[in-house]
């Protein structure tokens, strides 16, 4: 595994032992795809807890070979929002570019609060990736769940309610800036936000 990639594991640590359960289709994958072997898969499987089960992966997979990384991103199609946490580690995006965000949102509209319409659009932006988004806005998987089952086959309301519930407990400080940060991090382009703030490109 290379150095890299043993990295993003170590940074994110303690946030996989709480995000993951391994033993259902996780170590499965990985024992199918020759990184772990039968008596590895065992020992995983033994720990006393499911957080136990994720750290005594993690300390096996960086001894796994080259392929473990990619590998255990694979296995982690029943966990997206945490494959695009790490995803994002890999391939960070650059940095702000002459016509992005920063080009066109003023100081004063980062450090809004976005209003109850302006919720709605971003929410419709958001797409697949909204659960990813409120995770890292620090919502907990029960309350993306709460989302879900109150929203059944309408995505755009279960980001909706997610957004608010993220705004009511944060405050003054959930700000467009905030928002931005998350978006980054789930590999959305925050120029996405032009079109729900309603924002032209500020002139000079």
């Amino acid at each position: 595994m290379e150095r890299r990639h043993k990295e993003i594991l170590r940074k994110h640590r303690l946030w996989l032992s709480e995000q993951l359960l391994v033993s259902e289709t996780i170590v499965q994958v990985l024992y199918q795809e020759d990184i772990l072997t039968l008596a590895q898969v065992e020992a995983i499987e033994s720990q006393e807890s499911s957080k136990h089960r994720v750290l005594k992966l993690l300390d096996t997979l960086p001894s796994r070979g080259p392929r473990a990384f990619d590998a255990f991103l694979q296995s982690l199609h029943d966990f997206p929002w945490v494959r695009s946490a790490l995803q994002g580690d890999l391939d960070p995006l650059p940095g702000p570019a002459p016509g992005t965000t920063d080009d066109y949102l003023s100081d004063d509209i980062l450090h809004k609060v976005p209003t109850d319409r302006e919720l709605s659009r971003i929410a419709s932006l958001l797409g697949a990736q909204w659960e990813s988004v409120l995770l890292d806005l620090e919502l907990t998987t029960e309350d993306l769940y709460r989302c879900r089952a109150d929203h059944q086959l309408d995505t755009h309301g279960a980001a909706l309610e997610g957004l608010a519930q993220w705004r009511r407990a944060q405050g003054k400080r959930a700000t467009v800036k905030r928002l931005i940060k998350s978006l980054e991090a789930a590999e959305i382009h925050p120029s996405m936000l032009q079109d729900a703030l309603r924002c032209g490109k500020l002139s000079v």
